[in-house]
């Protein structure tokens, strides 16, 4: 019984009417009781504790359903286990509970934490018991811990899930102390509080495991232990040590590469990494953990392709899918909508951090005059921030910004003098409500943020040329607030570039060569300057991230974009140039002349920028930094809150 299911009960958690829909479950419970169908009101119950675990009506409805049935023993078989969602289970839990059988009780609660950890599935009377620590065998805790832990409880537990796991902590914490002699007991215990962020505890009982029974799994966890705690040679340490004794284990090897990548040391790192793949050759962890040892160590997206195709050539190694998300993370395209540059932008992010914010907004807006016509987008997130503001261009530019860089046959942005409109009717409703709830500013790595974008493939070609300029508005949620309020152009980009992703799923059929979607994708491309020609650019990037065959042809049309905008900044400023140049280095396939070019062209945007220059490989942060959300913000400026696509590490 390792998988649970969210049953009906899906449809109504969430939000603050969780409570309400509870009681209305339970209502409805003791209703069809009163009619004698047992159960179909243990179904509702069932749904109801699923919903809000804690809501007393409905712990004393089960008392109540138990007694109809003849007593909590007979009311088990309402709550059959052969095809269980997570609610059911946790009923029976209570009813095993009731029954005196705190083992079976206890285990079905660590199947329910494993399924849904945020949940206060423990949060219950009869396991918060000042005797049940004493009424548990050791050997069932540890069953009940293996299951919870070993599910995708993640490492740390995030602080706001802690509260929901506290009483199965303190019960563990009461087991293993009671019980100094069992060392497997200890030794996952210590998984548990490490997640919980209580280190010194979580070290104290892997060193206990292993006084009480050396060996490999009480060195191992001493190793994850130290490495939570910020000390990472002595984890080394203990690992090297244990590999002296056992080199077995090709999973310890690639967690020492990666905790040496972790800590500036690739080098010594990759020695290890490639002496698990030596071993090794299909070990599902070995060789991904090579590309990102060495993506580590020399920053070159080759090694991210490298991850990609062994993900698609080897679907059963999701590990290389991790790897690639952690060295993805926080970087522009790799895992972040890139950075918007303009002037206009700098000037709202100052309006919109000021004490006259508000004011201005009640007061109809802002009037901004800028001296040379910039992205039709910019000024987009500039509408979308300041309802009822004015922008006004100056001048074109030479050569002119609002022309496309080859003919094209689809055009989403129209010029009346230097004044940029839609050139297209906005989506319908239903597609704009879809972007809406598909976007997201951040993503685990190309090829995911392409298979998510699938859920767009219904819609027509008009719905996704239509977003590109008629956005929705952002969701009502955390991260929606936040966009709308200090980073409306992130939100922008945001939809963009899902967009420009869902044209990469029409009429899939079609061959890529001559195929419709190529020849939007291009005419998007070498359109008016603007960022859709970046959005475009990232989408068939994450083409040909899956599409070996596509390679050649995406990694020339981006150099040719690259050159054009290139040439232009040799008379004006190409505020989409920096982010093409990103691009193209994501085509590590390509002549070292083009990338080498892309990263002189960005050195000198910083230069010009008086940003200073990037030195080494990126490191994928561990946490959230604090200017990581604008793709190469400065330091101070506010990131929004994670939100949509996400992925869990391996222990």
């Amino acid at each position: 019984m390792d998988e649970l299911h969210a049953g009906d009960a899906e449809l109504c958690a969430g939000g603050g009417a969780e409570r309400l829909a509870a009681e209305g479950e339970t209502a409805l419970a003791r209703l069809i009781m009163d009619g004698g169908d047992l159960p179909h009101a243990a179904s509702h119950l069932g749904n109801a504790v699923a919903i809000d675990p804690r809501l007393p009506e409905t712990h004393e409805a089960l008392s109540e359903l138990a007694a109809r049935a003849g007593g909590p023993r007979a009311a088990l078989d309402l709550f059959p286990l052969d095809h269980p969602y997570i609610g059911a289970v946790v009923c029976r839990a209570h009813l095993q509970a009731a029954c005196g059988e705190w083992a079976e009780a206890v285990g079905l609660i660590a199947a329910a934490v494993r399924a849904e950890y945020d949940r206060p599935w423990s949060h219950v009377a009869w396991l918060t018991q000042d005797r049940l620590p004493d009424l548990l065998p050791p050997q069932v805790m540890t069953q009940a811990l293996a299951r919870a832990v070993g599910g995708a409880l993640p490492d740390p537990v995030p602080e706001a899930a802690r509260d929901a796991l506290r009483p199965f902590y303190d019960l563990t914490r009461a087991v293993v102390e009671r019980h100094p002699g069992e060392a497997q007991l200890a030794a996952i215990g210590s998984g548990l509080a490490r997640r919980f962020g209580d280190h010194d505890r979580a070290i104290a009982w892997a060193r206990q495991a292993g006084r009480v029974q050396p060996g490999h799994v009480p060195s191992v966890m001493l190793g994850y232990a130290l490495r939570a705690a910020g000390r990472p040679d002595e984890a080394l340490r203990v690992w090297e040590e244990e590999m002296e004794r056992d080199a077995s284990d090709l999973s310890l090897m690639v967690d020492i590469a990666e905790l040496y990548a972790g800590t500036g040391r690739a080098e010594q790192g990759l020695v290890w990494a490639e002496r698990a793949a030596a071993a090794g050759p299909g070990h599902p962890q070995a060789a991904p953990a090579v590309h990102g040892v060495r993506h580590a160590a020399d920053g070159d997206p080759v090694h991210l392709v490298a991850l990609a195709d062994h993900l698609r050539d080897h679907p059963d190694h999701p590990y290389a899918g991790t790897v690639l998300a952690r060295r993805s993370e926080w970087q522009p395209w790799l895992g972040v909508v890139d950075g918007a540059t303009e002037a206009t932008v700098n000037v709202l992010h100052q309006i919109l951090e000021s004490p006259e914010a508000e004011a201005i907004r009640a007061g109809g807006g802002a009037r901004l005059s800028a001296s040379a016509v910039e992205p039709p987008s910019a000024a987009l997130a500039f509408a979308l921030a300041l309802p009822g503001g004015e922008l006004t261009n100056a001048a074109a530019g030479d050569p002119d910004p609002r022309q496309p860089t080859a003919e094209t046959a689809v055009r989403v942005w129209r010029y009346e003098g230097l004044t940029a409109l839609p050139a297209v009717p906005p989506p319908s409703p239903e597609a704009a409500a879809l972007l809406r709830d598909t976007a997201s500013v951040s993503w685990p790595h190309p090829p995911a943020a392409y298979d998510h974008a699938v859920r767009l493939a219904g819609l027509g070609l008009d719905d996704l040329l239509g977003v590109l300029v008629h956005p929705p508005e952002p969701p009502d949620d955390e991260q929606g607030r936040f966009l709308r309020e200090h980073r409306p152009e992130l939100w922008i980009r945001a939809v963009q570039t899902f967009a420009c992703l869902g044209l990469t799923h029409h009429r899939a059929d079609q061959p890529w060569e001559g195929s419709e979607r190529r020849a939007v994708l291009l005419d998007l491309l070498h359109g008016p300057e603007d960022w859709v020609n970046e959005t475009a650019a990232f989408a068939m990037v994450a083409v040909a991230w899956g599409d070996p065959a596509v390679r050649a042809d995406v990694g020339l049309r981006l150099t040719e974009r690259m050159l054009d905008a290139a040439k232009a900044y040799q008379t004006r400023e190409v505020t989409v140039l920096a982010s093409l140049c990103r691009l193209v280095l994501l085509c590590p396939w390509l002549d070292d002349t083009y990338t080498d070019l892309a990263r002189d062209l960005i050195a000198a945007v910083r230069r010009a920028d008086g940003t200073p220059e990037e030195t080494g490989p990126p490191e994928a942060p561990t946490e959230q930094p604090a200017a990581a959300a604008s793709g190469g913000g400065t330091a101070g400026e506010k990131a929004p809150p994670r939100r949509g696509l996400f992925r869990r590490r391996r222990d």
